[in-house]
């Protein structure tokens, strides 16, 4: 068996060659003093000190030398490798100084400054309009009342002098809750609360109804099949069509403002006679003549608003009220469409979307 090899020469393995480990420590030297940053420096660490860098492979080298040459190559390596990692450190401290004092001057608070507030949230109209409208009532001194939404079929028909064949009992008009026989409905309009309310409270009565109801409606530009109403019944001795009139003048004045006016048609509903269509003096020309026609009135001047007149006598007969002594008058007008002839909105389904663009621009009201 033959003896170590004595004259084997390390500059024959290239990685260990002296020239080559100054190199890679020239190049791990310039890129570590490079690094602007300590995630730079990290990519560097891995590239020049980790396990898969030039001097490391060279140091895995060293094990197949001949005892004779192990100690030179051992040394000129681990000299590189403590130059590659003490200059690490050196730049890595640098870097840290640095991004220390970046955050100093980028995160700096001012503690004496106002703080920023978050956007405040809107409410939606159709409430801010419904408890505006309530508002004006309780003002003249009436009350607010309030009924079920899923209402007995009596209370929103039969009491309300509703034929049973009138169209508005069928499937095309209301929501009949199951079973059929159930006798249950969701509510087409607030007008069922005056029949609890006279029921409750007896006369005299001045009532205001705010409140949610449904219809079978399409959704579109001008309908929706869930609205929202707002209905009024005064009950007492001696109530004449005046009464009534000086009430929706006193409403319109308190939600559109002064000028508006209101202005009674014949019309026809089952829980009133006479029956009335009220309209509103349209609030873009204020029914001046103009030589182009007002595009929101059509040019006559006026808008209808809702319905009213003085309450049928079978209505306070179906209630236990003397319509002997006591007289009546109901009325009663879409939130939404008060909503749109108030704020200028042109399409009711803006209402309905959700969309809080729509709702920042009504601002807040408390």
């Amino acid at each position: 068996m033959s003896g170590p090899n004595k004259n084997y020469d390390p500059v024959e393995v290239a990685a260990l060659d002296p020239a080559v480990i100054e190199q890679d420590l020239t190049a791990a030297l310039a890129a570590i003093a490079a690094a602007s940053s300590l995630e730079e420096l990290k990519s560097v660490r891995i590239a020049h000190a980790g396990e898969r860098s030039p001097l490391a492979l060279a140091n895995r080298e060293i094990g197949a030398l001949p005892p004779s040459a192990k100690a030179e190559a051992g040394k000129r390596v681990g000299q590189a490798r403590a130059a590659v990692t003490q200059a690490l450190k050196g730049r890595q401290a640098q870097l840290e100084v640095e991004r220390d004092e970046r955050i100093l001057v980028e995160e700096a608070l001012d503690l004496t400054a106002v703080p920023g507030r978050r956007p405040l949230g809107r409410r939606h109209p159709v409430p801010l309009t419904a408890e505006r409208m309530a508002d004006v009532m309780v003002g003249m001194g009436w009350e607010i009342a309030e009924g079920p939404g899923v209402e007995a079929e009596w209370f929103n028909f039969d009491a309300l002098n509703f034929d049973t064949d009138h169209p508005a009992r069928q499937m095309q008009d209301t929501f009949f809750v199951d079973p059929a026989d159930a006798g249950l409905v969701l509510r087409t309009h607030t007008s069922p609360v005056q029949a609890r309310s006279l029921l409750e409270r007896g006369a005299p009565l001045y009532v205001a109804v705010p409140g949610k109801t449904f219809r079978t409606d399409e959704l579109d530009a001008t309908h929706t099949p869930v609205f929202h109403q707002m209905e009024g019944l005064a009950v007492d001795e001696g109530l004449t069509m005046a009464h009534l009139k000086g009430t929706l003048d006193r409403l319109a004045y308190g939600l559109f403002g002064e000028g508006i006016t209101s202005r009674l048609r014949p019309a026809y509903f089952p829980f009133t006679e006479p029956s009335a269509e009220m309209d509103l003096v349209c609030f873009v020309c204020r029914g001046e003549p103009a030589a182009t026609p007002c595009r929101t009135c059509g040019g006559t001047g006026w808008i209808e608003w809702g319905g009213c007149g003085m309450v049928n006598h079978n209505v306070l007969r179906a209630t236990g009220i003397d319509p002997e002594r006591y007289q009546g008058f109901a009325f009663g007008m879409g939130v939404e469409r008060s909503v749109m002839f108030r704020n200028g909105v042109a399409d009711m389904r803006e209402l309905i979307e959700g969309d809080v663009r729509f709702n920042a621009q009504f601002g807040m009201e408390i």
